[in-house]
């Protein structure tokens, strides 16, 4: 009763039919149980798409938590396959550019914070990320061609355009008072 089946030409041959169709024929008969005829051999189990033992799965673990890093890695691996920067994104350059963009965030809001501090401000505005990039050398160099909306300028007056300062007159000397003429 053992009749093999044709497969269509178009059938994938590592496909879990196709695996078990070859098992039904190359088992004899007297293996296979009887009350489950045609089935899989009873002696091998056969996961397809596992590794045999079938235990308990492992809790996923995220690549940023892997990496320690608070940017997400997934989320940017995605973004440069999706961009075409490249044919191919190799496994390590999301990691590699997420740790960039981290580092660049916090020192970016370690300085915006400490300008905010210096004008009595608890909170982060686009003034103070102006303030934090323009007077750091690295970053001004960095974003030298980013405007940043609300953000305005550095205080800057050229010093040809301040009033010139005099030199300090001497003391006056106590004169003699010339008395004017008395008119009459």
């Amino acid at each position: 009763a053992n009749t093999a089946r044709s497969r269509p030409a178009f059938s994938n041959p590592n496909s879990p039919s196709a695996i078990a169709e070859s098992l039904r024929a190359s088992t004899p008969p007297d293996a296979m149980d009887a009350s489950a005829a045609g089935a899989v051999p009873k002696a091998k189990k056969y996961v397809v798409g596992r590794k045999l033992g079938g235990g308990p799965r492992k809790q996923a673990v995220a690549r940023s938590v892997k990496a320690g890093l608070q940017f997400p890695v997934g989320r940017i691996g995605r973004f440069l396959k999706k961009g075409r920067y490249a044919q191919r994104v190799g496994m390590g350059a999301p990691v590699y550019l997420a740790s960039v963009l981290e580092y660049l965030a916090a020192e970016l809001l370690e300085l915006a914070g400490n300008a905010a501090k210096d004008n009595k401000k608890a909170r982060i505005i686009p003034r103070h990320l102006v303030l934090a990039i323009r007077n750091d050398q690295e970053l001004g160099r960095l974003l030298a061609g980013v405007t940043i909306a609300h953000g305005g300028v550095l205080p800057n007056i050229n010093p040809v355009l301040l009033p010139k300062k005099t030199a300090e007159k001497a003391p006056k000397s106590p004169k003699k008072a010339a008395k004017s003429p008395k008119k009459a």
